[in-house]
């Protein structure tokens, strides 16, 4: 038997309860993983809150994240006793995750824990983490260096962002945080955000298809008027990394930034991320991103409080990162 928290949906009605399961209940796979830590993210408080329709079939066993250590296992790249971690791949979704002290899953998704981490760090990276470096993974590929200009972070106090600006600071980047939360900018300045930025000024529509020319570089996580507003701002070449939709999916912005500047948009998508480019990226983080950076950021839940937590961090409560400690 093992604890989990089991959404189960009545009248349409989403409800989340801590239950004890049976290692027979979980689904198919050929490696089963005793879970020490998961995260909290956003999709996650989505999911537990029954918004999205982003799961298929109840009872679900939410949690997109999860690192623990291999008890079962007829993988050939995997064996009792090995730390495996994994993001992605409608994990927590579509199919039972990380919010539970077992799960069994298709080896193929798993990756090694990486030299240089621990499970609770791991964790304290995640899906945002992930996020965060492959949005910098794309712009950098898109000729970002630390010494082409400001780069812009929304949604700076969030898991991405506060990951995005510590991983940024640390390369040699100048970075401007943008949040609507006052009382974190004494927290953004400690991560390395030169200057902050008021969130309703990029909140409003533009008034122009071109303003002038601010950020080398953006990577967003809010989307709608304030991604539109941004595009308007980027300089000549700048690229605008997309990675979350906090402010709505809808975008109304005009062709000239793209045509008369030469601004790239680009999509980042952490789920189905090839594993190849997700190992670098993982490589990378436990190479570059400081550890007191990363401790800084994160704190630590229980499946006891999860619930609170994720109705939290869809109205912006939560800042920077949670690890969920399933076994606390």
């Amino acid at each position: 038997m093992f604890k989990a928290i089991l959404l189960e949906e009545i009248q349409g009605s989403v409800t989340a309860a801590i239950r004890e399961l049976d290692e027979k209940d979980l689904p198919e796979g050929d490696v089963t993983v005793s879970v020490e830590y998961s995260s909290l993210n956003y999709k996650d408080g989505m999911i537990i809150n029954g918004l999205g329709n982003l799961v298929r079939n109840y009872p679900h066993v939410p949690g997109i994240d999860m690192v623990g250590t291999v008890c079962e296992s007829q993988h050939a790249n995997f064996r009792i006793g090995d730390q495996v971690l994994l993001t992605g791949f409608r994990f927590g979704e579509i199919r039972w995750g990380g919010f539970a002290q077992k799960a069994r899953v298709n080896g193929d998704w798993l990756l090694p824990l990486p030299t240089g981490l621990d499970a609770k760090r791991a964790m304290g990276i995640g899906t945002a983490g992930l996020t965060a470096m492959l949005a910098l993974m794309s712009l950098e590929e898109h000729g970002l260096r630390p010494d082409k200009g400001k780069v812009l972070i929304t949604g700076a106090a969030g898991g991405v962002g506060s990951v995005a600006i510590a991983l940024l600071k640390a390369l040699g980047y100048t970075v401007t945080a943008s949040t609507g939360r006052v009382e974190t900018h004494p927290y953004l300045e400690s991560l390395g955000a030169a200057a902050i930025l008021e969130r309703r000024i990029l909140a409003e529509p533009s008034k122009r298809p071109l303003e002038s020319a601010t950020w080398a570089a953006c990577i967003d996580s809010v989307g709608g008027s304030t991604l539109a507003r941004v595009l308007a701002q980027m300089a000549y070449g700048g690229c605008v990394a997309a990675v979350g939709v906090a402010a709505g999916p809808k975008l109304e912005t005009s062709v000239l930034p793209f045509l008369l500047r030469g601004v790239n948009l680009l999509g980042i998508d952490s789920v189905m991320c090839p594993m190849p480019r997700r190992q670098l990226a993982w490589q990378r983080l436990a190479k570059e991103l400081p550890r007191s950076k990363l401790d800084s950021i994160t704190g630590v839940v229980t499946l006891n409080n999860l619930v609170e937590y994720a109705r939290d961090i869809l109205g912006g409560g939560v800042r920077g990162r949670i690890v969920v400690d399933v076994n606390g």
